[in-house]
């Protein structure tokens, strides 16, 4: 079919969703969001959730428990003044459990949205999410998909890594696959262990055949990384 006659039959398509300059707000957004939903349905990457973005009203998204990445008050304020300048330029990365949106990424952006009076009443007391793969379910890999989504950015709180570590390991995720998941090397694994008192738990018969420990630890392979974008 020609470019052309695609536009054409377009342009038709979009005549008849005139009606939703009639609509409430709230209408208004819950129609295009429904719009959004059909043209990902037909979407060639509709298996990319960044192919979707919704705009949730913002008391359904709520932080997750297990954040690890800490944000200092002057980047905060930076990237309080980004949004405000500059728009929200990435969704929220979220997973839908029953009515709520729990945060896998974006927890600050979420906060601005929601505490920063003025940029609250710009977007109407709305987010824009989109939803982790399904394939992400379940506490366990939500956690992960944090960490992955934060080793790029910001500063890992060494406690709160800990944490979540020795929380995969009590659901039984080998030492191998939390590095592998997590994007840790096994020293990394290991340290985080010993620094919760608990790393004979991760002494698994996977992990020891896995990799040979190095006779020195880099002093410099650590977790603190650039501040969270917006």
């Amino acid at each position: 079919m020609k470019k052309n006659d695609v536009s054409a039959k377009v342009a038709r398509a979009l005549r008849s969703l005139a009606f939703i300059e009639d609509l409430q707000f709230d209408e208004k957004v819950e129609a295009l969001n429904a719009i959004r939903e059909k043209l990902h349905d037909m979407s060639p990457f509709n298996g990319e959730p960044v192919d979707l973005v919704r705009w949730v009203k913002s008391d359904t998204v709520r932080a997750n428990d297990y954040n690890p990445n800490s944000v200092a008050p002057p980047e905060m304020q930076l990237l309080r003044l980004s949004i405000a300048e500059d728009g929200y330029t990435q969704p929220i990365v979220t997973n839908l459990e029953e009515d709520v949106r729990i945060v896998i990424d974006g927890f600050h952006r979420n906060r601005v949205g929601k505490e920063c009076e003025e940029i609250r009443q710009r977007i109407r007391g709305y987010l824009p999410v989109v939803q982790i793969r399904p394939s992400q379910n379940g506490r366990e890999n939500r956690m992960a998909a944090t960490i992955r989504h934060n080793r790029a950015r910001g500063k890992h709180q060494v406690e709160a890594m800990t944490a979540i570590v020795l929380d995969l390991k009590r659901r039984n995720w080998s030492s191998e696959k939390i590095g592998k998941q997590l994007g840790m090397d096994p020293d990394e694994v290991l340290r985080l262990a010993q620094i919760g008192g608990l790393a004979d738990m991760f002494l698994d018969r996977e992990f020891s055949e896995a990799w040979e420990p190095a006779s020195t630890v880099n002093e410099d392979d650590n977790l603190i990384v650039e501040d969270e974008n917006v």
